[in-house]
C-alpha cells in the first residue's frame, strides 16, 4: 500500500473520495488522529487523518449502519481513560468502515524544523510533506 503523501503534486488543499476508516486514536485532549485509506491515482493509499474531536463525530455520522456502534465504542473508550485510545477496525471481525458518498478536503503538513516553521515553507528545499493531513471540509453527495 502507497503513502498518499508520495502521490500528492504540490501543496494545494485537495479531495479524496472511497474513504475507509481503519484506527481511530485519541487521547484526553482534543486531538484525534484517523487511520483511513482511499483510492487515489488509481491505487489504494494510507494516510493519517488529523482533526478536532467534535468533527470525529461528523465522520461517525457518516458511517451509516455502523455510526451507532462506533460511537457507543468511542465513548466506551472515554470512560477507561487509558491514554491514547486506539480504536481498530482492519480484521474480520471489524473491517474497515467505508464513508460513502463522502468527498474529505484535505489540507498537507509538514515536519517543524528547529526554528519552528514547517518545512514546506519558502525558503528550504525540497520539502517532503507528512502523511498526516489536516481534515479542512466534509463533503456529501446528495443523491436525488
Amino acid at each position: 500500500m502507497n503513502l498518499l503523501s508520495d502521490s500528492i503534486a504540490d501543496e494545494a488543499d485537495f479531495f479524496v473520495e472511497q474513504v475507509y476508516i481503519v484506527a481511530i486514536v485519541f487521547d484526553n485532549t482534543d486531538d484525534v488522529t484517523v487511520w483511513a485509506t482511499t483510492f487515489f491515482d488509481n491505487d489504494t493509499h494510507f494516510f493519517h487523518l488529523a482533526l478536532p474531536f467534535k468533527a470525529l463525530d461528523t465522520l461517525l455520522s457518516l458511517a451509516h449502519d455502523r455510526a451507532e456502534a462506533m460511537r457507543d465504542e468511542v465513548a466506551e473508550a472515554l470512560a477507561a481513560g487509558n491514554w491514547p485510545a486506539l480504536l481498530e477496525y482492519n480484521s474480520d471481525e471489524k473491517p474497515p468502515v467505508p464513508l460513502p458518498s463522502v468527498a474529505l478536503k484535505l489540507s498537507v503538513t509538514y515536519p517543524a524544523t528547529e526554528d519552528g516553521e514547517a518545512e514546506g515553507e519558502e525558503g528550504l528545499d525540497d520539502p517532503q510533506p507528512h502523511n498526516i493531513f489536516y481534515l479542512e471540509g466534509v463533503f456529501v453527495r446528495l443523491d436525488s
